[in-house]
């Protein structure tokens, strides 16, 4: 969590929120605000009714599946044999990765209490846990829980690094006794010690919770219970999850609950009953494909800075997604951005305090974009006034907005209706909506079907080279129409690992490709570390559950360059596949040989070289086209997240995503990217693009060197040039060599339907964005250079002067747009 200047109106009201949702008594409230502005100043990531599984109707592999087991629950994952290592642990061949929690005593027969063998299943080898460990990556876990019913009386404690997996064939239930005390959720995402939150919510990432039932019903309907407890980062997901509460009158059950963090993504949930089916407060999310029944509130939205709700289904509610938290006077969510979605039955659709003269005057931001209404009477309430009818019958809003519009001048305050995004049909399902396809679990397959790395020859010890092992696994699986199963590891690698169209790839809680030597350390002349596909090759791959990571000094290193030429109507997807730069045991960048150096002078003279970390993180290549990228964090590491205080580190990596695909048709789900040195998106010379709430962050080190330190210009790859260091604005003086937020350079449908572009820092300094100094941490985050047909919804931004700048001129100043912390404009267009 960020700090904030808006903070004693905010953390009131959701003080008074969360003493509503987890009925906390009052002493315990009054700590828990007093931690959240400890820890919103203290910085340590920045310091200072039955179960269903989603088969969406997108297009699926075309591969045809074998025949199913003829036990309906055999589920691979559990039958394939376990091997994973966690290489950099103190004792990787004793440390177990894989644990089943039956081979920990669980029982899972609806009757005995299975609480304490879950959580020794969970807590055992000497895992990072909450209050007693910041964060680790050296003791990973996938927690797999067999078909069964799992019955507890306190709650299952998450740990850092931690995949909870349920059979998908068969859904586990996790069922709270009638007696159940103690503890926030039935699943505790993190959980309260005595100084607040035992991870530091914007520090938690890697993690997991899929394939459950979750079930509050035994539990008195008038008792508070919560189904997830769940405060997160990035690079974190639910998925496939049912939520049973109790639908009786006066009923206090939540299913989700969420206070802090900096997510995020959730798809495929199912809410039954429930006071609130869901509880939202954090930073930035994205949420797809989530279902209400029944509930008194569906969402209650505590607060945010931008959220984007897509394939949202509420039905027999009293409200569908309110989010007048704080009311007209002190508006607590920031902007969302509601999409591809339907509301039946429910007297009142949205709940806003937005409104004329509401403050923040930008808060309460809304657009709503293709939503089918069914009998719902009030379609968008603002203060207690209708702000747009509904229908008893059924209707379609086509689109409509609150908040400041910039189309592209401005600010004009706008309520009403807006012109939709003209919908490039490549970007599109049959219905209308965008595209969407969840990650595949391979769950209709045999364990014959797959093919394991280790297995194959590849040791995932992070020490021997495993660069033709791997990629022999890789043509091996692809050969036999296979699935490769990279068991947890970290495998290093000496040259481009390739993967060809065809291949399926699924990792173990997030196994390591990790780069290093000679051949990706020349900055003039780039290397990928994995390359997806050849220049004009077609066809799909399927990449799930992965990271790649760059060991020591790579300076020519691309993580991911994309290739493949993938039709629209069935693209290729990752899915939880992630880049991660540095700040980890085994990348050799570590606070040891990266530390920072705010009080010295940066220059190209004596910079760091050793920590010239990579010279781009994804490229999507000129003749690439049709990838879908769901949940994909592209992180340079701003602090070791092996060090106990969690220290800043520096780290250099050039560039972030740049996509200058020629025929475009890109999906971006849930993506976020931060911390490099020239950009964090650039789109370039492409089109037709869907962005779902991006997320950047400016690399903490600038000025200190300004951009383009340490990295050449390339004029091939559209680099931004840098020509002044500062820019005035009265007596301001303000940084103008940082890196863009994002970019877009002779494209054309470029959609962002939600983005959060922040810059907390000057040299490691967050003055710069307190609010009331300017935003002065950079001049400018937001680049338009002759480009047509782009649209961003809800643009969230922190820390930056000038909000958008289009052909050379700004056109948006932070000062005309503010919304608490975050400045906040709901709509930002070009002409078509």
């Amino acid at each position: 969590m960020r700090s904030f200047v808006f903070l004693t109106p905010l953390l009131a009201t959701i003080g008074s929120s969360i003493a509503q949702h987890v009925h906390f008594q009052i002493p315990e409230v009054e700590r828990y605000v007093q931690s959240m502005l400890g820890e919103f100043n203290h910085y340590t990531k920045y310091p200072g009714p039955s179960p269903i599984y989603w088969q969406h109707p997108s297009p699926r592999p075309t591969k045809p599946a074998p025949s199913p087991p003829a036990n309906s629950c055999a589920y691979w994952l559990e039958d394939i044999k376990h091997q994973g290592i966690a290489a950099f642990n103190p004792s990787p061949s004793t440390y177990q990765v894989f644990r089943n929690v039956k081979d920990f005593g669980a029982k899972g027969d609806g009757v005995t209490d299975d609480t304490a063998a879950i959580n020794n299943a969970i807590s055992s080898g000497g895992r990072c846990g909450p209050d007693t460990c910041a964060s680790s990556t050296v003791t990973p876990a996938v927690v797999y829980f067999p078909a069964g019913t799992y019955m507890i009386n306190a709650s299952i404690i998450d740990y850092y690094y931690t995949q909870l997996i349920g059979n998908p064939n068969c859904l586990p239930t996790i069922r709270a006794f009638p007696t159940f005390s103690g503890g926030l959720g039935l699943i505790d995402g993190d959980q309260y010690g005595a100084n607040g939150l035992g991870f530091g919510a914007t520090n938690v990432f890697w993690r997991q919770i899929r394939n459950f039932i979750i079930d509050t019903t035994l539990i008195p309907a008038t008792s508070a219970v919560t189904g997830i407890h769940w405060p997160t980062a990035q690079a974190t997901s639910i998925q496939n999850v049912v939520f049973q509460m109790s639908s009786n009158n006066g009923t206090q059950h939540q299913g989700i609950f969420i206070e802090q963090g900096s997510g995020g993504f959730m798809n495929d949930l199912v809410f039954y009953g429930g006071l609130n089916g869901a509880v939202f407060g954090n930073q930035q999310f994205t949420m797809r494909n989530l279902t209400f029944y029944n509930a008194v509130t569906a969402i209650d939205q505590i607060w945010d800075w931008g959220w984007t709700y897509k394939s949202i289904s509420i039905n027999n509610c009293s409200v569908g997604l309110d989010m007048s938290s704080g009311g007209p006077t002190a508006q607590s969510v920031g902007s969302i951005t509601f999409i591809d979605s339907s509301i039946s039955n429910t007297p009142v659709g949205i709940k806003t305090a937005h409104g004329p003269g509401s403050q923040p005057s930008t808060a309460g931001s809304l657009i709503v974009e293709n939503v089918v209404l069914n009998n719902v009477p009030v379609a968008i309430q603002g203060n207690g006034v209708t702000a747009l009818a509904g229908t008893t019958g059924q209707t379609t809003i086509a689109a409509w907005g609150e908040g400041h519009s910039y189309t592209p001048n401005g600010p004009n305050n706008h309520e009403g209706p807006i012109t939709p995004v003209s919908r490039p049909g490549s970007l599109l399902q049959a219905d209308g909506k965008y595209f969407e396809r969840s990650k595949p679990q391979y769950q209709q397959y045999p364990v014959s079907s797959f093919v394991s790395a280790r297995s194959s020859g590849a040791t995932g010890n992070g020490h021997t080279d495993d660069t033709a092992a791997l990629q022999a696994a890789i043509y091996a699986a692809k050969a036999q129409n296979k699935i490769l199963f990279v068991d947890h590891g970290d495998y290093l690698v000496s040259r481009t690992i390739y993967i060809p169209s065809g291949s399926r790839i699924v990792g173990e809680t997030y196994s390591v490709i990790l780069s290093s030597g000679n051949f990706f350390n020349n900055i003039n002349s780039p290397q990928p570390v994995v390359q997806i596909g050849k220049a004009r090759e077609s066809g799909t791959i399927e990449w799930s559950d992965m990271i790649v990571s760059t060991q020591g000094q790579q300076r020519g290193a691309v993580l991911f360059e994309y290739n493949l030429d993938s039709p629209s109507s069935s693209p290729s997807g990752l899915w939880d596949v992630h880049a991660r730069v540095g700040g980890f045991a085994g990348s050799n960048l570590q606070l040891a040989q990266c530390p920072t150096t705010p009080t010295a002078t940066v220059t190209a003279a004596n910079l760091n070289q050793n920590c010239i970390a990579a010279f781009m993180t994804m490229h999507l290549t000129k003749f690439s086209s049709g990838l879908y990228a769901e949940n994909v964090w592209l992180w340079v590491a701003d602090h070791d997240v092996e060090d106990p205080s969690s220290t800043q580190i520096t780290v250099y990596a050039g560039r972030g995503l740049l996509d200058e695909s020629q025929s475009g048709t890109f999906w971006l789900i849930g993506t976020a990217v931060e911390h490099h040195t020239l950009y964090e998106y650039q789109f370039a010379h492409t089109r037709n693009v869907f962005a779902g709430q991006i997320q950047t962050e400016t690399a903490y080190y600038q000025p200190n060197p300004s951009a383009p330190l340490p990295f050449p210009f390339f004029a091939s790859l559209n680099d931004p040039r840098f020509p002044s260091l500062t820019a005035t604005d009265g007596n301001l003086t303000i940084p103008d060599a940082d890196g863009w937020g994002l970019r877009i350079v002779h494209s054309n449908n470029i959609l962002i339907y939600g983005a959060g572009l922040y810059s907390f820092f000057d040299n490691y300094s967050t003055t710069c964005s307190n609010q009331g100094n300017g935003e002065v941490c950079q001049y400018r985050n937001f680049e338009v250079i002759s480009s047509n047909a782009i649209t961003v919804y809800n643009l969230n931004t922190v820390g930056t002067h000038e909000m958008i700048e289009v052909d050379g001129q700004n056109v948006a100043y932070y000062g005309d747009n503010l919304d608490g912390f975050v400045d906040t404009i709901a709509l930002f267009r070009t002409s078509s």
